[in-house]
């Protein structure tokens, strides 16, 4: 793969580093480069233990940009998983939907912790997202220990009896960070009971020909309702004044 590439480049020079740590599949992930594009990366996963994708292994695509690190990946899930469309550009704050929350310091093996961790949440209507029932997923799952990627086989022998290394204390700031920002994404989705009823009594409201009935009320208070009215007043001054002087 190197001479096909510029070796002076920050995006080459980082990558390469990267498949060489991940060289060694672990029980949890593996990733590894194309054979013909550094730039693309396929990734296998475990479910997370304890949640509706345990037992499930699933794989994927990584497409990095040339301006890597600097610029985050694009992940994309290939088996069927109930969580994620397939095939589809993954939205979350460790992908390129999300260029303002990347960090360069960040890496495959950190979008795929993140990734991981993430995967039991709720889908909460983000691009891409599945909300599969329970039984749904768990039997996807199962399915999935028997998926064929056309470019890696078997994805079943993509995972070894490795440990992970543990996790350093910037990817468990990551993988909190990736958490807190679905709960605060469903926090802004869901309107309080003062936005509730406030919307409930504008559906209420009648409405004529697309008019208030407040709007005369509303044009009174404005500028031009009040200019209005005190040339009123001037008129009837002027039509009283005249007949006060005419007779």
């Amino acid at each position: 793969m190197e001479p096909q590439y510029n070796s002076k480049s920050t995006a080459v020079k980082r990558l390469m580093r990267e498949a060489k740590e991940l060289s060694e599949p672990t029980d949890e992930y593996s990733a590894h480069p194309l054979e013909d594009n550094l730039f693309e990366w396929h990734f296998t996963m475990r479910g997370p233990q304890a949640s509706e994708f345990d037992g499930g292994i699933y794989h994927g695509r990584i497409l990095l940009p040339t301006e890597y690190p600097m610029k985050p990946p694009n992940i994309i899930l290939l088996t069927p998983n109930g969580r994620w469309e397939t095939n589809k550009k993954i939205c979350l704050s460790i992908s390129s939907h999300h260029p303002e929350t990347w960090q360069p310091s960040w890496s495959i093996r950190t979008a795929l912790l993140a990734l991981i961790a993430f995967m039991p949440t709720n889908g909460r209507g983000s691009l891409g997202a599945l909300d599969y029932t329970p039984e749904e997923r768990l039997s996807l799952a199962k399915k999935s220990q028997s998926w064929i990627c056309d470019s890696c086989g078997q994805i079943s022998n993509l995972l070894a009896n490795n440990k992970a290394k543990p996790l350093t204390k910037e990817e468990s700031e990551l993988i909190n960070s990736v958490t807190f920002k679905g709960e605060e994404a469903e926090k802004v989705s869901k309107p309080s009971d003062q936005q509730k009823q406030e919307l409930e009594a504008i559906n209420e409201e009648p409405v004529v020909n697309n008019i208030s009935p407040n709007f005369f009320r509303d044009a009174l208070c404005s500028d031009i309702g009040m200019y209005l009215i005190y040339l009123i007043i001037a008129l009837i001054s002027i039509l009283v004044a005249r007949r006060f002087y005419s007779a």
